[in-house]
């Protein structure tokens, strides 16, 4: 066979006509990408007119993540995704990610940790003081809403009203089922059409950058340095002395605050729906809440309390196995090169899944099992297929804060109620620009106060 043929990605199975592959996408995304990582190293998409190039493997995905300079942001995902948040820390490219970064890291230095824990904690105390005995949740609403809470309080302080807060709460989804739907399908006419999909995702887009423009003007206004993340942001000096312009301000605010709530809000709501379906690991993570916060408020986790969280941190991190939120990610190429072997032209789109890498049986035995125990002894090669948060210079800046958050929560809400699903309703992925779930109804049950608190396999009894 001539070398040219050879070096040929496969194309991946069920294109249609004018369509390409953004009918699989759109329609059957999970099991479609599942399908392609028994294919080679590297596959080829038409998403509409354009072609495409998915890497599959963890060696592949690897070398695209700390390949930064040769695979920059872009791509139809952060083309889009530019329509909210501009040129900031998510989509900027590889020049400008760097000073942006250099400002905004000492806004997620670990000393700042406590702090935020704290804020969270408030947030969390509140909104499960509002949960009372046979409430039927809409999980998924309850934890975006919880999550743009802890964000706003972190980023804000308490200047973002409840008002503003609502309305947020109900663009986001809108907005993020939106920016899916542009990237798998880039052909903007069909866009600008007067469908009513589109009327909702650009009256949702007009929400986002009214409620936070008004914010930012508002605390810009004030000259007051409140000690909170946007005061980084408005404060902060590169090398040079140069700050951010307000453009910049806005584009960093909008992409903080999206991925403070969209991402750790579909992750909250897998973990307590797994848990849910799961009672053995459930109540492993109740009787560690108990036996680590002993007769101590349930909100009430201190930085020295969450390393002892072990089988909740397993759970959290089976979760963001099984769904992790940035589940399809893409890349532009800057140069001519090579990947899995195959030459790639300078500007080609490059995806990849960490969905996918994250269920390669190769590495993780039955992939689709809940197993938290699987991360008790992790296998070198798990440990570099787990990419929730990417991996690189680019990895989010944001990871230690977001882990902190979800534990918290996942052993606050543990300690004090237990979710139990509606009867007849069963999760199901929606995989858009994150990987949400479906309707996610649940009953809430408070629990019996308990008088010995201890792990399983410990003395005592472990509580109900």
């Amino acid at each position: 066979m001539p070398a040219a043929i050879a070096a040929r990605p496969v194309e991946a199975p069920h294109a249609l006509p004018l369509l390409g592959h953004a009918g699989q996408l759109w329609f059957r995304p999970l099991p479609f990408i599942r399908e392609l990582a028994y294919k080679h190293g590297l596959v080829t998409l038409r998403l509409g007119p354009y072609r495409a190039y998915l890497a599959c493997g963890t060696a592949d995905v690897l070398e695209v993540l700390h390949d930064a300079r040769t695979f920059d942001k872009g791509g139809p995902l952060f083309e889009k995704a530019r329509l909210l948040v501009g040129d900031g820390l998510v989509s900027s490219d590889f020049t400008t990610h760097r000073r942006q970064r250099l400002l905004l890291q000492p806004a997620f230095h670990t000393a700042r940790l406590p702090g935020y824990q704290q804020l969270m904690a408030r947030q969390v105390d509140a909104t499960l003081a509002t949960w009372r005995t046979g409430q039927v949740l809409d999980l998924g609403h309850a934890m975006h809403t919880l999550t743009l809470r802890v964000a706003a309080r972190t980023m804000f302080g308490a200047r973002l009203d409840d008002r503003a807060i609502g309305e947020v709460v109900a663009a986001m989804p809108v907005i993020m089922r939106g920016v899916y739907q542009r990237m798998v399908l880039p052909v903007d006419w069909t866009h600008r059409l007067p469908l009513p999909a589109n009327r909702r995702f650009e009256r949702a887009r007009a929400t986002m950058h009214r409620v936070i423009g008004d914010t930012v003007r508002a605390y810009r206004r004030s000259g007051q340095d409140h000690h909170d993340l946007l005061s980084i942001l408005v404060h902060g000096r590169d090398e040079h002395g140069a700050g951010l312009t307000e453009e910049e301000i806005h584009d960093q605010v909008m992409t903080l605050l999206i991925g403070a709530t969209e991402p750790p809000g579909d992750a909250l709501t897998w973990i307590f729906s797994l848990l849910a379906a799961h009672p053995d690991a459930e109540r492993a993570v109740r009787a560690e809440a108990d036996h680590v916060l002993g007769c101590r408020p349930a909100t009430v986790l201190t930085p020295d309390d969450l390393p002892r969280l072990e089988h909740t941190h397993r759970v959290v991190r089976e979760a963001l196995r099984l769904y992790p939120p940035a589940w399809l990610l893409t890349r532009t190429t800057t140069r001519d090169t090579r990947l899995a072997g195959h030459p790639v032209k300078k500007g080609s789109t490059v995806l990849f899944s960490p969905y996918q890498t994250q269920h390669d049986p190769r590495v993780f035995p039955e992939p689709r099992r809940f197993d938290p125990d699987r991360w008790r002894a992790p296998t070198a090669a798990a440990r570099l297929a787990m990419l929730p948060f990417g991996a690189g210079n680019r990895k989010c800046i944001g990871d230690e804060v977001a882990l902190t958050e979800l534990v918290g929560v996942t052993a606050a809400v543990a300690a004090r109620f237990r979710l139990r699903p509606v009867s007849g309703t069963t999760p199901r992925p929606v995989a858009r620009a994150s990987l949400g779930a479906d309707r996610v109804l649940m009953t809430v049950q408070s629990r019996r106060p308990n008088t010995v608190r201890s792990l399983p396999g410990r003395t005592g009894t472990a509580a109900s």
